[in-house]
């Protein structure tokens, strides 16, 4: 009977560390700020005119999604549709974020191997090319590769 009692308390107490590791990990607060970053990165790199720099946050992969007024899949595609629809500095303006809200998508193991981000974006800016949008929400779904965190789908209308 003791080491009935005995076994249940040690399950128990290893059942509570391991939420309470998962409810604490160290790695949430990095992740969540690691995404935090790259988004100050992409705002920076778009703001700059530098449209590769702003790309250089998502995942370069055939799979990697833009919806917009359409669907376009692959890295290259989509790149190619911002440098047209923002052709010059002047029409890509001044972009801003804001309520931004980043959650992250632990697996089993309690590590976050996905995330998403959602908030929204404003461009400032007096030309227009062909983007004519000024205003939006996005969400962007986050894939941790071993270069960092990478958008691989971005659904911003």
């Amino acid at each position: 009977m003791r080491v009935e009692k005995l076994s249940l308390w040690v399950g128990a107490l290893l059942l509570m560390t391991s939420f309470a590791g998962f409810a604490a990990s160290p790695s949430t607060a990095s992740d969540e700020a690691a995404i935090q970053q790259v988004l100050t990165t992409t705002e920076a790199a778009w703001n700059r005119g530098d449209i590769v720099g702003f790309m250089a946050t998502y995942k370069d992969a055939p799979d990697t999604t833009f919806i917009g007024a359409r669907v376009r899949k692959g890295f290259q595609p989509i790149l190619e549709s911002y440098k047209k629809n923002y052709a010059t500095k002047e029409q890509m303006g001044t972009l801003t974020y804001s309520d931004i809200e980043v959650r992250l998508l632990p697996c089993a193991d309690g590590h976050a191997q996905y995330a998403t981000a959602t908030g929204r974006f404003h461009l400032g800016r007096t030309v227009h090319g062909a983007a004519a949008k000024d205003d939006g929400v996005f969400s962007l779904v986050w894939e941790k590769t071993k270069d960092g965190w990478k958008v691989i789908l971005d659904h911003s209308s």
